[in-house]
């Protein structure tokens, strides 16, 4: 598995992401939409790590299911911002993209995670 949320690359790319959006947004003067997506990037890493800090799997994987409805919800913005022209589709496209595989990598590390719980279960129902 691993030993830090630091290690994973699902982690890393979420924070990435939050620090592009952030430079793309800097000189926006829509501030209530700025600040929302700036929150919803934030809040994808960030679920990422508290949800791998807490003591249960179970509570890793809710907390995952968090940081993937933020995903969603920052790409809803980011149409949004597009379409009102805070970003450019030069801007928006590589965001979406990156929205997208994170919510990929979510979905998969949830899946991997469930699987190591239900392999565990089935060794202790054995023994």
């Amino acid at each position: 598995m691993y030993r830090s949320f630091e290690e994973l690359e699902v982690w890393k790319r979420g924070c990435k992401l939050a620090v592009e959006l952030y430079l793309s947004l800097k000189d926006s003067r829509e501030f209530g939409l700025r600040d929302q997506m700036n929150r919803a990037a934030v809040s994808i890493p960030s679920n990422i790590a508290e949800g791998a800090e807490r003591d249960s799997v179970k509570e890793f994987i809710h907390f995952l299911h968090i940081a993937k409805g933020s995903a969603a919800e920052l790409r809803t913005q980011i149409y949004i911002a597009e379409k009102i022209g805070i970003l450019t589709p030069i801007v928006t496209r590589p965001l979406i993209a990156e929205t997208k595989e994170i919510s990929s990598m979510l979905q998969g590390l949830i899946k991997s995670v469930k699987c190591k719980v239900l392999s565990v279960k089935k060794i202790n129902l054995i023994t």
